[in-house]
């Protein structure tokens, strides 16, 4: 199953565009069945998994560190803006905190992570395609798909829901320094404030579809890597391709989720 051919400048039709967009969907369907074909026959890679999910890991946590505080922080401040005039201040840790945890939190993580993760998937395994480590790896006896692609989809569908509760946390340190700024709040009354309006149902919604969302990085980053072609050119283009790809799914299962959790 190939792309068309891309020359470097060409620009590629819409017919193009629209063959590798189906293209691109099918074979993320295959690797999801080969994926679960593979991943709980042994052996199960346990230690290159980990390894995976530390670097996932720690070269995300700057990025999503400062996301954290600076949405909670703006989310607090918008809300203060609206609420103040009308004396509903006291609202306001609460809908800070359901906004965060149930949406802000989880798919704006999902799509830094996405932006971070399933590009380097993507350069990383479409590099080892064209220099022909893969295929190396085939001839001497390992299975490339489980060394290379299980691995880091498993790692990716379970450090990002990790992710997910360390910026719920910091988002919510950053929404009450900014009431702090604007309002002197106490901090324990700010928490007091908020958990009547925030449920455990609220937090299963929110981490829930985390899941999914490091699914699809890992799957999609692993795709466009293992079936890179074209030279270095074409691991540009799969690189730039995962990004987009795993961004729009992420946000197409979000408003499913959304929707299912609100029924």
């Amino acid at each position: 199953m190939n792309l068309p051919k891309q020359k470097y400048g060409h620009k590629l039709s819409n017919w193009e565009k629209l063959y590798n967009f189906f293209v691109t969907i099918s074979g993320i369907g295959i690797f999801t069945a080969q994926y679960f074909k593979l991943v709980f026959s042994p052996p199960y890679e346990i230690e290159e998994t980990k390894k995976h999910m530390y670097d996932f890991g720690l070269k995300s946590f700057p990025i999503v560190s400062t996301m954290g505080v600076i949405i909670g922080f703006v989310l607090a401040l918008e809300g203060y803006a609206v609420l103040q005039p009308f004396g509903g201040t006291e609202f306001l840790p609460g809908s800070v905190g359901l906004s965060i945890i149930r949406e802000f939190a989880p798919i704006l993580t999902a799509l830094l992570f996405a932006g971070r993760v399933s590009s380097g998937i993507a350069a990383e395994l479409g590099s080892m395609r064209v220099t022909e480590q893969i295929d190396a790896m085939d001839v001497s006896g390992i299975e490339p798909f489980k060394f290379l692609v299980v691995t880091r989809v498993t790692a990716a569908t379970m450090i990002l829901p990790l992710l997910t509760v360390y910026v719920i946390v910091i988002s919510i340190f950053g929404g009450y320094f900014a009431v702090y700024l604007e309002d002197g709040m106490n901090f324990g009354y700010f928490i007091n404030s908020m958990l009547p309006y925030v449920k455990i149902n609220d937090l299963i919604a929110g981490l829930s579809k985390t899941f999914l969302f490091g699914y699809v990085v890992g799957i999609v980053g692993s795709y466009k890597g293992y079936s890179t072609e074209g030279g270095t050119v074409g691991v540009g283009r799969g690189t730039t391709s995962a990004v987009v790809v795993s961004s729009l799914l992420i946000l197409f299962i979000d408003m499913i989720m959304v929707k299912i959790s609100l029924l």
